[in-house]
């Protein structure tokens, strides 16, 4: 008789396991958000992220975390990956036919966002569904378009930044701020200057081809090959010419922006770049710039770029990945990274959305010493091209100018 009751049982707990939906497959786009929070805790999110900057790590490591697990017992387990690594582990896993994806939630943009979108590989549309996406005016075009891409829900703006060259004025009183000035400023100065073979330095690649085209929205719109062929082959022509000018004679290129803040800092270079417009402030504080660096865009302008927080469509703890970005979005959370002693990420809330206690706040926000202010930049301010145009850029600057 005792045999034939656990049998009983352990069919009993078979079958509400069946029935039971995983936490992974549960619809919580149509799920309450305390049910949300409620299947979030306890739980693990595992985030991969860029963490090449130790402000950000720091930030995340020792104020995010703790915080996600004071407030909602979520431990944030961070791995490092972006762009392309993060694009290759989904698609892998996807090719291999797994259901359940070793992300969760992962920091992503531009051109990340349209290959993902290409395989399907995002979970959406979330971001409408969080609480503090109220405070997110996503009619921005810097904010809901994301490489001429609407972001349609599948991804969440996490932080808004703009390019920004670096220059120390005890050794360039005067930047050049027009592409003819800086090529000027190269063949005056030979060896004092480059640009990385990454992200940032194909962010001010795609600032002189909006240039060339014209300036402003020249290059709104889809990709367009012939358009392509005609700037690129204008700024591969201007890029050679600069060339034998540049650092090593252009015969390298650094292959990240921090190797070039480290040349900058021991005055191998005289400027450096970065696509956090607040970033001069941040190195001055970290002792690793002269306290004489300041920052400015070119006349033309510089790109705007938001990044964002995306959850894969195979992610197992979607409930807890939507809960960690719910927090990162919130007024509290985005002040704190603001700081120029803590990130100095720029926000990607409305201001006139909050409540007037954080309104308050961000209108008295700790001002920049060295960046120029963002009221000062926004003028010059270009919105990100087709993301065909930088995966293009990739690989025509290796062709026409590394390899040259």
């Amino acid at each position: 008789m005792r045999k034939i009751l656990i049998i009983m049982l352990l069919s009993a707990l078979a079958a509400c396991n069946t029935q039971a939906p995983k936490p992974a497959d549960q619809d919580w786009l149509n799920t309450p958000w305390p049910a949300i929070e409620q299947a979030a805790k306890g739980s693990t999110v595992h985030l991969m992220m860029w963490q090449g900057d130790p402000l950000i790590n720091a930030y995340m490591a020792e104020w995010v975390v703790p915080a996600l697990k004071k407030r909602y017992d979520i431990n944030l387990d961070i791995a490092p990956g972006q762009g392309t690594e993060i694009v290759k582990v989904l698609l892998a896993e996807k090719d291999a036919g797994k259901q359940n994806s070793s992300i969760d939630l992962c920091w992503i943009n531009g051109e990340t966002f349209f290959q993902l979108r290409q395989i399907n590989a995002l979970y959406g549309p979330y971001a409408p569904k969080l609480p503090n996406a109220q405070y997110i005016d996503f009619e921005n075009p810097f904010i809901g378009i994301d490489f001429q891409q609407k972001v349609e829900g599948y991804e969440c703006p996490w932080g808004n930044v703009q390019l920004a060259l670096i220059y120390d004025t005890l050794r360039t009183p005067v930047p050049p701020v027009t592409m003819e000035a800086f090529e000027t400023y190269c063949k005056a100065h030979p060896g004092k200057c480059t640009l990385p073979y990454e992200f940032t330095g194909m962010t001010l690649l795609k600032s002189w081809l909006i240039t060339l085209a014209g300036g402003g929205n020249a290059l709104d719109g889809t990709f367009d090959e012939k358009r392509y062929q005609e700037l690129s082959t204008k700024l591969w022509a201007y890029i050679n010419r600069v060339k034998p000018y540049f650092w090593r004679k252009g015969a390298t290129f650094p292959e990240s922006v921090a190797a070039m803040h480290q040349m900058f800092a021991n005055g191998e270079l005289d400027f450096t770049m970065s696509n956090n417009d607040n970033e001069v402030d941040n190195k001055i504080l970290q002792k690793t710039f002269p306290g004489t660096s300041k920052s400015f865009v070119f006349e033309s302008g510089t790109i705007q770029n938001t990044h964002f927080m995306g959850i894969p469509s195979g992610a197992v703890n979607k409930a807890g990945a939507m809960v960690v970005v719910n927090f990162l979005i919130s007024p509290e959370a985005q002040f704190q990274k603001l700081l120029p002693d803590v990130w100095g990420d720029g926000t990607i809330l409305s201001i006139e959305k909050l409540p007037d206690e954080w309104k308050t706040k961000f209108e008295n926000v700790p001002q920049r010493h060295n960046a120029l202010l963002r009221s000062a930049i926004q003028p010059f301010a270009l919105k990100e091209p087709a993301p065909e145009y930088m995966i293009r850029l990739y690989s025509d600057f290796r062709k026409f100018v590394i390899e040259q």
